[in-house]
């Protein structure tokens, strides 16, 4: 007998993402295991983290501007030697349909993070 009640699948993302950020064109972020918020209107809730294969899977907030309730994937990288910015993320897809049409997105190009992102840089992050 079903109880109605649903699964809650905790995901933890790496620490080095978590916090306030803001980006190298000057757009501002805070990160958690839940939520990722690019200011000033667009959510992204998180829904699977691969600390392998280094990228995320996101759920479109409906109240975002565009690509409501579509499912995001976010590739990211650490960065060396390039401080303030430590990382840096690729939205590698930001309108799939499903979790696993977003899953099976090729992944960006870290070898390449000048255009690796579908032929753009990875926005890099730094603390704000």
């Amino acid at each position: 007998m079903s109880t109605g009640l649903s699964r809650v699948v905790e995901v933890s993302i790496p620490g080095l993402l978590k916090g306030d950020f803001i980006d190298d064109y000057g757009v501002q972020y805070r990160i958690d295991d839940s939520v990722w918020v690019q200011f000033p209107q667009t959510r992204y809730h998180i829904l699977m983290a691969d600390t392998v294969a280094q990228y995320l899977i996101a759920r479109n907030d409906k109240g975002n501007p565009d690509d409501q309730e579509l499912y995001t994937r976010i590739d990211y990288m650490m960065f060396d030697n390039m401080r303030p910015f430590l990382w840096g993320f690729c939205l590698t897809e930001y309108k799939a349909k499903s979790m696993e049409e977003a899953i099976n997105k090729a992944a960006a190009d870290r070898q390449n993070p000048r255009e690796g992102c579908n032929g753009f840089p990875f926005s890099r992050m730094k603390k704000r």
